[in-house]
């Protein structure tokens, strides 16, 4: 890391120090051990001021929106606009209507899925998403195909982790009616070159979906930039609560889906004999009663991470990078996939030789570092690498370099275990629920 450094390739950055007591669950213990916390592509922990927020809405404006003619409903209904007017101007959308709250990056997908994809997919017509792409950006395409007799068309991954451009290009032509892609992946922290890929697919009048639950957590996303036609986020993984997301849309794309779920907050007005009229999106979209805490939090989330900047974010992300190259470098049969070094994106996947990752990473939880072992449900994407599964440190604007030196320590120990011996090449065993979730 000294070499890095003074090399020039990185700075240092006290970042992970400065902000740990901001995040009251970096103050638990297991056993003698601190709680060593990198599974943040999984979810990230809460800084105060989004538990403040949260805390705040329920003490002092919690009411339904929308429905009431009182104060506190008004009051509501404000904060919970204001909170999508905070959303659009951290991604740079146009009009605050282009900012439809969901549940997460998954109910996103689906939701365009069965609106946009089943009005413009149908049998001959082919939908594109390339290897790497997380099963909540790959399972609904793959089930409208199914259901539609359209053709899903996956572009293949190269041997470093990669989707290279022109693979991508020439899988697009006059059938493909959606492409759909990761801006970061979920397993190597590869970035796409989404930009590009965005101007591909417009050269032939395809609009794009980019999943990009990676990416906001670690760099600032300007969909007017990237001329996203949608782009998709969970708040969980930025350091917002669990249960909110973002389905950003083109307003003129977004305009012409019909309602996802229907119900409360929906409409003009209901008979019994006379058609439905929808309102506009985005409460068209937005059934029932939305998470409307979730999404004030996650406007406290993006401010958090404004107020630290992103320059040093990055350069955080960085230096924790390198740090856990140079770690599992010095570590005997520890074998790093992809290139997380060519633009780091807090997370480094790897395989110890020999030893299942469910070992490995139960070895480390008892040192009191939380990782994720498998799949990460990307199966299609770890079958081409030709592994059962990795394991995968994440980093957050909480972690620090004595954290990594902490799993290097850890990892010198690490012995095959229960996995190893009775289970070497499974990744589920569908007998025992307690192994369900390790993926």
């Amino acid at each position: 890391m000294t070499d890095l450094v003074s090399s020039g390739k990185i700075s240092t950055s006290t970042l992970g120090e400065s902000v740990r007591p901001d995040f009251p669950i970096l103050e638990r213990r297991f056993g003698p051990n601190p709680l060593v916390y990198l599974d943040n592509a999984a979810t990230s922990q809460k800084p105060r001021a989004v538990l403040d927020a949260l805390v705040n809405y329920y003490c002092d404006v919690n009411s339904n929106i929308g429905r009431g003619y009182y104060q506190l409903s008004m009051a509501a209904t404000d904060a919970y606009e204001a909170a999508r007017d905070s959303i659009r101007r951290a991604i740079n959308a146009e009009h605050a209507d282009e900012v439809v709250f969901t549940p997460g990056t998954t109910a996103a997908v689906n939701l365009l899925a069965d609106t946009f994809g089943r009005s413009a997919v149908s049998a001959g017509d082919q939908v594109v998403v390339t290897g790497m792409e997380h099963n909540s950006n790959m399972l609904p395409w793959r089930r409208l195909c199914e259901t539609t007799g359209a053709e899903l068309v996956v572009v293949p991954v190269g041997p470093e982790g990669r989707v290279a451009i022109d693979r991508f290009a020439a899988a697009l032509g006059p059938r493909v009616k959606l492409a759909a892609v990761a801006h970061v992946s979920n397993v190597l922290g590869t970035v796409n070159p989404v930009r590009d890929m965005i101007g591909e697919a417009h050269r032939h009048g395809i609009p794009v979906l980019v999943d990009g639950a990676q990416a906001v957590p670690h760099r600032p996303v300007d969909v007017r930039d990237l001329d996203a036609d949608f782009y998709c986020f969970s708040g969980h993984k930025i350091y917002g609560p669990m249960g909110i997301g973002v389905l950003y849309g083109k307003r003129e794309l977004l305009s012409r889906l019909e309602p996802y779920q229907v119900g409360g907050g929906t409409v003009k007005g209901v008979t019994l004999d006379e058609p439905v009229a929808y309102v506009p999106v985005p409460a068209r979209l937005e059934a029932g009663t939305p998470h409307i805490a979730g999404a004030i939090g996650l406007a406290a989330a993006f401010d958090y991470v404004q107020q630290l900047g992103w320059t040093e974010i990055q350069r955080h992300d960085d230096l924790l990078v390198y740090a856990a190259i140079e770690a599992l470098e010095s570590i005997a049969r520890v074998r790093i996939l992809g290139d997380p070094a060519a633009q780091p994106s807090g997370i480094v996947s790897f395989v110890v030789d020999g030893i299942h990752p469910y070992d490995v990473g139960g070895h480390l939880d008892r040192h009191g570092v939380a990782v994720r072992s498998g799949v990460h449900c990307a199966n299609v994407f770890i079958d081409t690498f030709g592994e059962v599964g990795t394991v995968r440190l994440s980093f957050a604007v909480y972690n620090t370099e004595a954290e990594i030196d902490l799993v290097r320590r850890a990892l010198a120990t690490v012995q095959p275990g229960f996995w190893t011996a009775e289970h070497p090449t499974e990744r589920f065993l569908a007998t025992d629920p307690a192994t369900q979730n390790q993926h």
